[in-house]
């Protein structure tokens, strides 16, 4: 019996009265609701026009009690609306046919309004207690009066019709006794809660109350508004609330609804983000992968690693998940064609032909219990596969940078930096999103056997054309598929050069802008990119020509079908087609998906196969050296007929031989030679660094390890030079004190909480190597090495540090070190003379210096240079018996330099007092905003392309429904009806729609592969442009990890993700319009039903995107860090063995990591959370539709359209779904774009050229500099560091410039140059403004020799001539001018011959010799040396001094030296102090004014060096 019966039964009640008239009862019911509703409004108006309060005093602490029950009234009031919605929509459907009535009509309006009020109510409440935190909070009155009259009405609702079924028998509809029940056990419960606070809600206000004004989260931390404490707590302290999740809780994932309902009241920092289960954190994880990968490699073998080993160990390492997730994509696939075997069935029903009674409620549960089970194993098998991937991901990441950390000198020459980053980010990447696609390969096959079962039943021996046509689509896949595999290997290669490169390029800026050579090596990049392009552009189109194949795949399966069934005589009829063509769609998938898996598998092998092969490098030797307990002998370093070779595998000339020595405890060994004699190699084969090839080589006690080249940690000053050591406050001020580090740190604006710039940029060179020598002294070790550190400190602080450290400090430890400085080597007890890899002399200073030649020619050049201080000598010796200088009172200039020296630290980019310098990556907030999409759509051809796709998609959309649908209405619902068309006019209709559909498919797929690449390749250009122009700041500033990870990760995600997700998205989009328009063709009220729950599932889009996104912007923010952590302990490696730090750097590598995967993990869970409820409401959609069909009269709707409607709506939920899910990830997913986009804005320098300004060919033809009034400071809001200086270099003349630390000097010489632009005055070169001319025009036509030597991998031609300017006969001449043309004729390659990342097999002196040979080539009218001979001995700086008076006796050379003895024979001396001019004059009379500032600096250094 219907609703309607039961309305008019009561009508005919004799006596029944008003209060039993339905007007009345629906009437009042309506009313209340709608009183309710109206309230609601005006207390939201409120709320929004701030009339009243928010509200929102928490009072603290809850409980799990409350909770649930707060959960239960919410799922209470949600239920209630579901249910009056279906009953108004059911009620609507029985009274459309029949007509309509008063009492219909207040029915239908009251089940409206209370549907409307209980959703607002809910929503009221989810918004009004959004968190555990407001739980105390008491629920209004007007909610609690009107849940207590609800009940009464409800009661008063089932009291009535108990009394008309039994006391006047009327039948009432079994619906209507549920619906009244449910209201009152409701009602029941609300007036319970209710009760619950009116009897308890305050007794133990007062002592919940916060302190303060503010609420309070779950921990009962009072938080203010922002929730910066709630962020706090939430996510540094707290474990992932998945590894404690009830059974309910994690099959609905409702443990990430705190996270994500937090994402909504705030923008998400990583400190909100719950830490990982110890399952999923690499503190659990990696050991057990590490022990797994060991029982593969077998018992003391570590460079074994195969792909096939490394594969077994990760399967071993994650077996268990393995196994769930095939359980839950078995389930899933079985569930999926639940839909498709009951088709047939429904059809039938619909017809007339039922089986048995109530078959249809059957068929329709059936149909929803095998969705809700395909929902729930899907979401889980997706949830663990990201889990895996997660877990994989970071156990690779993790071994590569063990691996990293011991590998040998010779496998890491092979290796550079660039590609091990490239395995860390894209390998290790790759082989975590492997696990989506892990299960695909069995399951194409299980499915396919489903599929072919589910078509035998329906379509018999045609299921064997079904079989033979797919078998044939994965065939042809098969040549793709090699192509693919190799376009991607070649693309990988291709990706590697290039970040190689990149890495190189970034590392050396400052040296490519100073020499104008940036845009040249940007042309290299984009060279790298234009090879790398090719094989992407090959990759796309082949990717492009496998997606037509397969999405043409279906329809020809189909085709072949039906084809074999008009062969074979059997009938179709309107069901089994409906079955067959649901059963070619979900076979749809995995062959859509079959494409992605071959490629996945493909790039996961190259991946693994890379991975396997760095892992199989050779590390360190371990038995180099023979460690003995700490003072178990006298002897503390002994080497025993020692060869060593860098390149251990080859017949090549070994790097050292024949050493012998023995270093007793306490004794300081000095070590020196000429440029290449192999000095710096002998400490590395001390710390085992250099393979050993024979020999014994013995160590006693710990090591401390000083470089040539300082390495510097990114992080405080503190850090570094505590490097993993308590704090120990007496020894750390010693150490400072022994360092003259005190006063750099009074004058740094947070002293040594500093954070030092990637490579120590922010500081001088000074100042990074005096911090490199105070990390050693901290550490107290027992045997101390020392590289030439005091070449790159000026004189005075070099014999400070001399006399403090090694003499004081470390007087009773054992310490080695090399120099170059001949006054340092009388103080040792023995010194050991170097020549071609071996020691030629040992001794004492005296002795040797009687009997050795070599270290004659050594002490030699010494004393030649020193020859110019004759004049001084004098006065330097008279000075102890002349007493005070002029003003008895004053302290030496020296000594008051001295208390000036670091009064302005001068900075590459001085820190400001705001804030330091490196600040947090820079990420956007909220969500992706238009303008990005719009920005990335309209890259390529301005986005002519895309109206284009999407019609192509239309038409392929529209014929493949036309197909189906035609299919559908031309076919007998039943053996004995009869067709409406022939067979072969079925046949070939549905033949020349499906080949248009295909062809569709080609133009959609050409057209999007063409669109790919063009904005893959102009992002690349735009945003590498922006990055070369911009200026010195931007990457003093910016850490190379950050540019690198756009340029590799996100540059990737552009090249082969985004596009196909936005495409996705858009194509999907269409999908769900077509399958609206289907089902609108036979049951259009359905959309009564879908249009709400769409606003629902769109709402929940919303609340989940707002975390969602911030987590998404996290990974790319997280990744940077892991990138430059690796990046800085490769550079650093052998400084970090030698101080035995592998576990701590480890152990940094694992927080990091941790810190990447841990929103990466959440988002996954965030992804399934929405996707498990999306799931349930479309399947509430289709269960509808379903109610709906089986409800109508028969013969209302045709039977075979109908079924097609529940072929679509099979789909429904998946399509719903997937657009969401395709929305979600593209969202995220854009982010690598925004990402781009943010560094292709970058404000860039001033223009390369000035074509109306552009200075003559010749100039400077005079060389003569003219400075004006120059202020300069480094940003606006920053102190000058240049406070007004004037004076005139002039032309062909030679300028020395002095000062201590800070004086500005380095400032001055970047003005120069125009790395910083003057913030007042004037530069004029030859009577030219340098500012009122491009920056390449000036840079091309100066000079420099840097401070730190630079070589870039390639060859020595390429780096002695990169803008390919000059002969090979130049090349040489300038080689031989440079005293390196022997040394490169040896050579086998000749102008060839390599050079390695960094130029690495070349000594330091032989790189500032290269870096003499460019300027000889280039002879420029203006030279400048900044501290160009700080590296090389005394004899090789008298060399470099002679070839530059030769060569540039007619050139302006302005020279910033350390040693005096370099700027002696200029023709006039710049001393600068605190930013301005101190002395200016000719060094004769500057020494000839004992009390000048220059002359107490010079007979300084000469008692130093007679010492």
């Amino acid at each position: 019996m219907d609703l309607c019966s039961h309305f008019s039964a009561l009508m005919i009640v004799p006596g029944s009265g008003f209060l039993f008239q339905t007007v009345f009862l629906r009437g009042f019911s309506a009313s209340l609701h709608l009183v309710l509703l109206l309230v609601m409004l005006v207390w939201w108006l409120c709320r929004k026009l701030g009339v009243v309060g928010a509200g929102d005093g928490s009072k603290g602490g809850h409980s799990r009690t409350k909770l649930l029950y707060h959960r239960m009234t919410l799922f209470c009031c949600l239920s209630l609306s579901v249910l009056n919605l279906a009953l108004c929509l059911l009620s609507y459907f029985f009274w459309y046919r029949s007509g309509w009535s008063d009492e219909k009509l207040v029915t239908l309006i009251d089940l409206a309004v209370r549907t409307v009020a209980w959703g607002a109510v809910c929503v009221y409440l989810r918004r009004r207690f959004p968190g555990p935190g407001q739980l105390n909070l008491k629920l209004p009155v007007l909610l609690r009066v009107w849940w207590v009259f609800f009940l009464s009405i409800s009661c008063y609702c089932l009291v009535v019709d108990f009394l008309l079924y039994k006391k006047y028998h009327v039948s009432i509809p079994v619906r209507i006794f549920i619906s009244d029940g449910i209201s009152v056990v409701s009602g029941l419960f609300l007036c319970y809660v209710v009760l619950g606070q009116y009897m308890g809600g305050d007794s133990d206000a007062h002592l919940e109350e916060p302190l303060i004004n503010g609420t309070s989260n779950s921990n009962g931390c009072t938080r203010n508004d922002e929730g910066s404490e709630l962020s706090k707590t939430r996510g540094t302290e707290t474990v992932t609330p998945y590894s404690k999740a009830g059974i309910f809780g994690y099959f609905t994932f409702s443990w990430m609804s705190p996270l994500i309902a937090f994402g909504n009241k705030k923008i998400l920092d990583l400190e909100d983000v719950p830490q990982l289960d110890s399952d999923d954190s690499l503190v659990g994880a990696f050991p057990k992968f590490k022990s797994k990968l060991q029982v593969q490699l077998g018992e003391g073998l570590s460079n074994g690693v195969t792909t096939f080993r490394l594969v077994k160990a990760l399967i071993s390492f994650a077996w268990k998940e393995i196994l769930i997730t095939a359980l839950c994509a078995l389930v899933y696939t079985v569930a999926s064609y639940v839909g498709p075997y009951l088709i047939d069935a429904f059809v039938q029903y619909l017809s007339g032909r039922r089986a048995f009674e109530n078959e249809g409620y059957f068929l329709v549960s059936a149909f929803l219990i095998g969705k809700l089970v395909e929902c729930i194993s899907q979401r889980q098998w997706f949830f663990k596969l990201q889990q895996v991937g997660i877990r994989a991901r970071a156990v690779l990441v993790a071994m590569i940078y063990e691996k990293g950390l011991t590998l040998s000198c010779h496998s890491k020459q092979g290796q550079t930096s660039g590609e091990i980053i490239n395995f860390m980010s894209v390998d290790a990447e790759r082989v975590g999103d492997f696990v989506w696609y892990m299960h695909d390969p069995w399951m194409v096959l299980l499915q396919v056997t489903l599929a072919l079962i589910i078509l035998y039943k329906n379509l018999g021996h045609a299921a064997i054309a079904s079989l033979v046509a797919t078998i044939l689509v994965m065939l042809a896949n098969l040549p793709l598929a090699s192509l693919l595999e190799k376009f991607q290997e070649r693309l990988m290669k291709s990706k590697d050069k290039r970040m190689k490169a990149t890495s190189e390029i970034l590392r050396n800026m400052r040296i490519l802008k100073l020499q104008a050579w940036e845009m040249k090596f940007l042309s290299k990049i984009r060279e790298l990119r234009g090879i790398e392009a090719g094989w992407l552009k090959k990759f796309v189109y082949t990717r492009a020509l496998t997606s037509f194949v397969f999405w043409g795949a279906p329809t020809f399966v189909s085709v072949a079908t039906f084809a074999a069934c008009m062969l074979l005589g059997i009938q179709l009829e309107s069901g089994k087609i409906l079955s067959a063509l649901a059963t070619f769609r979900i076979l749809q998938e995995p062959i859509y998906n079959l494409p992605d898996t071959i490629s996945m598998i493909i790039q996961t092998k190259v991946s693994l196969d890379r991975i396997a092969s760095f892992l199989s490098l050779d590390d360190q030797q371990k038995d180099g050296i023979e460690k003995l307990p700490p003072g178990s002998t006298d002897t503390a370093v002994e080497i025993i007929n020692g060869t060593f070779s860098w390149d251990s595998s080859s017949s090549s000339v070994p790097t050292l031989k024949d050493i012998n020595l023995k270093v007793l405890r306490g004794m300081r060994v000095a070590v020196c030679g000429t440029v290449g004699s192999g000095k710096s190699s002998f400490l590395s084969c001390i710390l085992g660094e250099v393979p050993k090839v024979s020999g014994i080589v013995r160590l006693c006690g710990t090591k401390a390890y000083v470089a040539q080249s300082p390495w510097i940690q990114s992080g405080k000053i503190e850090d570094n030079i505590l490097f993993g050591k308590e704090m120990d406050r007496a020894r750390y001020e010693r150490v400072l004190e022994a360092c003259c580090l005190k006063k750099d740190l009074e004058i740094l604006s947070f002293g040594d909480q500093t954070v030092i710039g990637e490579r120590g940029i922010n500081l001088s060179g000074g100042q990074k190597q005096r911090i490199q020598i105070a990390r050693a002294l901290y550490q107290d070790a027992d045997i101390y090495l020392f590289d030439d550190p005091f070449s790159a400190v000026d004189a005075h602080t070099g014999s400070h540090l001399f006399k403090e450290c090694l003499l004081g400090h470390l007087s009773t430890k054992t310490v080695i070190y090399v120099t170059h400085q001949v006054e340092f080597l009388p103080a040792a007890d023995l010194i050991l003379v170097m020549k071609d890899g071996k020691i030629i002399e040992a001794g004492k200073y005296d002795d040797i210096l009687r009997a050795g030649t070599d270290f004659m020619e050594l002490v030699g050049a010494h004393k030649t240079a020193l020859s110019g201080l004759d004049s001084v000598q004098v006065a330097a010796e008279s000075e102890g018996s002349s007493g005070n200088i002029e003003n008895g009172n004053e302290t030496s200039p020296a000594k008051a330099l001295e208390k000036t020296e670091n009064r302005n630290v001068q900075n590459a980019e001085p820190t400001n007092k705001a804030g330091q310098l490196i600040q947090e990556e820079e990420r956007e907030k909220g969500s992706v905003g238009f303008p990005v999409y719009w920005k990335y759509i309209t890259t390529a051809y301005g986005g002519a392309l895309v109206p284009f796709i999407l019609l192509a998609h239309v038409l392929f959309q529209g014929l493949q429904i036309g197909g189906n649908f035609w299919m559908a209405w031309a076919t007998p619902v039943s053996p004995d009806a009869e067709p409406p068309v022939t067979g072969s006019t079925l046949l070939l209709v549905y033949v020349a729609l499906s080949i248009g559909s295909s062809f569709c498919v080609l133009i959609r797929t050409t057209l999007l592969a063409t669109a790919l690449f063009k904005t893959a390749a102009l992002l690349f250009d735009k945003m590498h442009h922006c990055i070369f122009r911009a200026p010195m700041s931007f990457f003093d500033s910016t850490p190379s990890g950050r540019i690198l990870n756009r340029a590799s990760t996100d540059q990737s995600a552009v090249d082969t993700n985004v596009p196909y997700l936005v495409a996705a998205f858009a194509f999907a989009l269409i999908q769900l319009f077509g399958i609206i328009g289907v089902m609108s063709q036979v049951a259009w009220q359905v959309f009564i039903v879908f249009i709400p729950i769409l606003a629902v599932c769109v709402w929940y889009q919303h609340y989940y995107i707002a975390a969602a996104r911030e987590l998404s912007r996290l990974v790319g923010v997280c990744k940077a860090p892991v990138i430059q952590h690796f990046a800085e302990t490769i550079a650093g490696s052998t400084t970090i063995r030698s101080f035995d730090q592998e576990s701590r750097f480890r152990q940094t590598n694992v927080v990091l990591s941790d810190g990447y995967s841990r929103p990466k993990f959440h988002i996954a869970g965030a992804m399934e959370w929405l996707c498990f409820r999306l799931d349930v409401l479309s399947s509430v959609v289709f269960g509808f539709s379903l109610i709906f069909l089986i409800s109508v009269p028969e013969g209302f709707i045709d039977p075979a359209i109908a079924g097609l409607v529940v072929t679509y709506g099979l789909n429904l939920n998946m399509l719903q779904v997937w657009v969401i899910w395709n929305l979600c990830t593209m969202e995220n997913q854009i982010i690598s774009v925004e990402r781009i986009l943010q560094y292709a804005t970058i404000p860039s320098e001033p223009p390369l050229v000035i074509e109306e300004n552009r200075p003559k060919h010749s100039w400077p033809s005079h060389g003569e500099i003219s400075i004006q009034n120059l202020q300069v400071r480094y940003a606006p809001h920053m102190p000058l560091v240049l406070r007004g200086i004037s004076c005139t270099f002039p032309g062909g003349m030679k300028t020395g410039i002095v000062g201590r630390t800070g004086s500005g000097k380095s400032t001055l010489i970047q003005t120069l140059f125009r790395i910083v632009d003057p913030a007042g005055g004037h530069i004029m070169i030859d009577g030219i403004d340098i500012c009122s001319i491009g920056v390449h025009d000036l840079r091309s036509r100066l000079s420099i020799i840097p401070q730190d030597p630079t070589m870039f991998e390639g060859t020595v031609r390429g780096n002695l001539d990169p803008l390919e300017e000059y002969t090979d006969e130049q090349i040489w001449e300038a080689l031989d001018k440079c005293q390196l043309g022997d040394e490169v004729r040896k050579k086998e390659g000749k102008l060839d011959s390599a050079v390695s990342e960094n130029g690495e097999n070349w000594s330091m002196g032989q790189r500032q010799l290269v870096c003499l040979g460019r300027i000889l080539l280039k002879k420029s009218k203006v030279l400048v040396l900044d501290e160009a001979t700080a590296s090389v001995d005394t004899a090789t700086d008298n060399l470099i001094q002679q070839t530059l008076k030769e060569h540039f006796s007619d050139c302006t050379v302005i020279t910033i030296a350390h040693r005096i003895t370099s700027i002696l024979d200029s023709d006039t001396v710049l001393l600068l102090d605190h930013g301005l001019i101190c002395e200016y004059d000719s060094p004769r009379r500057l020494l000839e004014d004992k009390s000048s500032s220059f002359s107490q600096l010079v007979m300084e250094y000469a008692k130093g060096s007679n010492s």
